[in-house]
């Protein structure tokens, strides 16, 4: 009898900690069910994990990208995830204790939810509303529960015995003694499986609505018919892919292609009822379009390289398509904008997108008559959702922050100095041409070659400019030149081979780059902020 008393304590604070998961399970459930309401990025998870992400420095997004690639907004989830754990555990310990304390922690973590969801650029009027009838919920459930593990209390008027004899009849009789430290173990476990079950439905039933809508969304995608360009890319050179194993293909299929931004959940926009403003300072003539006018439109067909300046020396971060879309340039005349350098009063392009991203590109750029586009289509068929859809912006030749927004519905005309975009405001340079840089696809580092002739290869970009020449040097020797497949256009990268022969023993591999405007790469290693890595990339080879 004793031990099974003795236990009794432990086993209260392990179904407290238990009662905060449950609460916090519940909340969470809740909150996506309203969700589905408002729309799913007003989740509790996507609201604090964008806010999160609003808030942190740019080195800190940066080092994500760099090591955790596209997998750094799963990380980012199950961290907000855990954190939520350990707060659900530490506030069921406190509700056992002080049950209106714990609910009213319940309250305050979901108003932060609410205050977070609600401050996001995007943010609607109802987005705090998710995260507010969830902690209620929380902070009910969390009472209740924690009601259960209320410990009985002896009889007032039972007197402590005075003598063994008093003792040992308090000892052997039922009643008070025995009651005191008990529990309504049952009651809670009854209460905890139906809070579970019923938040379990309730989390279900969310998904289920926010996949209706993600499922009309595709449909709509899938009608969809990109028309045929009346401009159309030129065909590809012979030899513009060299075709070794190991080396990037020139065009990127669309399930490869990189994606850097900063949306927890992919926006499932309904072409049917987009639309995109084209307004600000120096507009003549406001223009409010929609997906239809667009596609109605004199169309382009162009190849394009997209780099993002996350991308480090060597890195991943780049790929190559076939684009489709409407000249912005050609749109920004018709309503009536000249750039600066013809009198223009606007010198910035702010694009945003529908999940808050604010990106500024030069108008001077945009408008120089490069195949800058308000893109539909993407390597044959309508922009992936992940990529865009139903519009992105890209301007050839600049970093993909300055250029490159997804999920596109407003273009404002403004000033560099009256507007500071996002990655501006973080510690980024407001103008980012695309550095002239080469990369080692194969062999790839710490590679097991055999003693002979090798293929190194891998590709070189210098958009706007074009590759000149590609150099290759085998640990600090005479650069060797590399052969160049054939180019497609300056705004696309291009494959290079050298054939080494290769003798036994430890090597590196370094490669650099000449642009057609003779700059060759520099040596000198620097990260990527605030606009863009330079340095050799080079990779360290064993030969036997």
């Amino acid at each position: 009898m004793r031990r099974r008393l003795a236990a009794v304590p432990w086993l209260r604070a392990a179904l407290a900690a238990l009662s905060g998961l449950v609460a916090a399970f519940a909340a969470l459930a809740v909150a996506e069910l309203v969700a589905a309401a408002v729309r799913p990025q007003a989740g509790p998870v996507p609201a604090v994990g964008g806010a999160v992400i609003d808030r942190t420095p740019g080195q800190v997004k940066d080092f994500a990208v760099r090591h955790f690639g596209t997998n750094d907004k799963l990380f980012l989830q199950l961290g907000i995830l855990a954190l939520l754990a350990v707060f659900a555990l530490a506030i069921g310990l406190v509700a056992l204790r002080w049950r209106r304390t714990g609910a009213a922690g319940v309250l305050l973590f979901g108003l932060l939810g609410a205050v977070a969801a609600a401050s996001r650029p995007d943010a609607s009027r109802w987005d705090w509303i998710p995260s507010a009838v969830g902690a209620l919920v929380g902070a009910a459930v969390l009472y209740l529960l924690a009601g259960r593990l209320r410990v009985a209390a002896a009889a007032p008027d039972q007197q402590q015995p005075q003598d063994a004899k008093d003792a040992k009849d308090a000892k052997d009789a039922p009643g008070p003694q025995q009651a005191k430290g008990a529990f309504d173990r049952r009651g809670f476990v009854v209460l905890a499986l139906a809070a579970s079950a019923a938040s379990a439905g309730a989390g279900l039933l969310g998904r289920k609505l926010n996949a209706a809508d993600s499922e009309q969304a595709t449909a709509e995608r899938a009608a969809v018919t990109i028309p045929r360009p009346g401009s159309r890319a030129a065909t590809l050179p012979r030899g513009v892919d060299l075709g070794i194993p190991g080396l990037s293909a020139f065009t990127t299929p669309n399930p490869k292609f990189y994606r850097v931004d900063t949306a927890l959940v992919v926006p499932a926009i309904d072409a049917s009822t987009w639309r995109l403003r084209i307004h600000g300072k120096g507009v003549a003539k406001e223009l409010n379009l929609s997906y239809r006018d667009l596609l109605a439109r004199d169309l382009i067909e162009r190849d394009i390289t997209l780099t993002c300046v996350s991308n480090e020396v060597g890195g991943p971060y780049l790929s190559n398509a076939r684009w489709i879309g409407v000249p912005l340039a050609a749109l920004l005349q018709e309503a009536g904008v000249r750039p600066p350098s013809r009198g223009g009063p606007a010198d910035q392009l702010v694009a945003r997108s529908v999940d808050g991203m604010m990106i500024g590109s030069p108008v001077d750029t945009v408008m120089d008559g490069r195949d800058a586009m308000l893109a539909v289509g993407m390597n044959g068929e309508p922009l992936p959702f992940a990529h865009g859809f139903p519009v992105r912006m890209l301007v050839p030749g600049l970093y993909g922050y300055v250029s490159a927004c997804k999920w596109l519905k407003d273009l404002e005309l403004t000033t560099f100095d009256a507007f500071d975009a996002y990655w501006v405001r973080r510690g980024w340079s407001q103008r980012a041409p695309i550095k002239t840089e080469s990369r080692v696809d194969t062999p790839k580092p710490f590679a097991q070659l055999s003693a002979g002739k090798v293929a190194v290869a891998g590709v070189a970009w210098a958009q706007r400019k074009g590759i000149e020449r590609v150099e290759v040097r085998v640990d600090g020797g005479a650069w060797q030149i590399a052969d160049l497949a054939a180019e497609d256009t300056v705004d696309t990268w291009r494959q290079w081979v050298w054939q080494w022969p290769a003798a036994p023993g430890s090597h590196r591999i370094e490669v650099r780059a000449t642009d057609r405007t003779g700059y060759t790469q520099t040596d000198a290693r620097v990260g990527t902020v605030p606009d863009g890595a330079t340095g050799w990339h080079s990779v360290v080879v064993n030969v036997s």
